[in-house]
């Protein structure tokens, strides 16, 4: 057996993704990119690999790069790659209070009356079970 069979398929996946992410170089492509670290790697995977990353920066960018990551959260939900719930899910997962707080305030506030009437029976309901 070959060692790039013995690679386990979320290692393959999370190696393609970021030959794309370096690729393609976008802002979107990036985020992406941390949605797909999110999925296939343990936490511990994904700290050594911000380690290392960081390690590679001299110090001021190294900072300045870990200040910004902590400070922004996620950023609004991509485009859904199976479904608006799956990936809203998958969001919210990692948003920050503040991020859940202004996108469900935002989204309630633009659904007509009927919805609006429909969304906090369900809410409601689910409190009272």
């Amino acid at each position: 057996m070959s060692i790039s069979q013995q690679i386990p398929d979320n290692i393959k996946r999370v190696s393609r993704s970021l030959g794309f992410a370096l690729w393609l170089e976008g802002t979107d492509d990036w985020l992406g990119f941390s949605l797909i670290l999110r999925a296939w790697l343990t936490p511990r995977q994904r700290s050594a690999l911000a380690y290392a990353a960081l390690l590679s920066q001299d110090d001021v960018d190294a900072r300045l790069t870990a200040e910004t990551a902590l400070s922004e959260g996620v950023g609004q939900p991509i485009s859904p790659l199976f479904n608006h719930m799956d990936e809203s899910a998958f969001w919210a997962d990692m948003a920050t209070p503040d991020e859940l707080d202004a996108y469900a305030l935002a989204s309630f506030n633009r659904m007509a009356p009927q919805r609006q009437l429909a969304f906090l029976g369900f809410v409601q309901g689910r409190a009272a079970a």
